[in-house]
């Protein structure tokens, strides 16, 4: 059974699927990832708001683990993200708001893995659309 090195969790924003591809394919990880898109990325499996999403990325990630033997998590986030505003929840939506979001996103993300899936290595970017 081939190897493969990592899992990606990214946004479904169709702006951003070029750049993750190109991202990947700069790493030279296609053909040797796992993919989880979901509306938000790292935002979408850890807001409350998005809390029955939650599950269905973790258990799928044990999957994976388990049938590609992956050894990484790769979490690609992106700015002028819409499951971001819809988390705000407020008015006032900027740059330095949208951060935190994200930031808050990987720090759970890293928290929940370490609990569940310790052995796994986790890298986070964020990327303009």
């Amino acid at each position: 059974m081939k190897k493969y090195k990592a899992m990606v969790l990214s946004c479904i924003d169709p702006r951003f699927q070029p750049k993750v591809f190109n991202y990947l394919k700069n790493k030279k990880l296609i053909g040797k990832y796992s993919a989880f898109t979901i509306a938000g990325g790292g935002i979408g499996v850890t807001a409350r708001k998005f809390k029955k999403w939650h599950s269905t990325f973790w258990e799928n990630l044990a999957t994976s683990i388990k049938l590609h033997k992956i050894t990484s998590l790769i979490v690609i986030n992106h700015y002028d993200c819409g499951a971001a505003k819809i988390v705000n929840c407020k008015d006032k939506f900027n740059l330095s708001i949208e951060n935190k979001i994200h930031k808050e996103s990987f720090i759970k993300i890293k928290k929940e893995l370490n609990k569940k899936h310790p052995h796994l290595k986790v890298s986070f970017k964020i990327m303009k659309v």
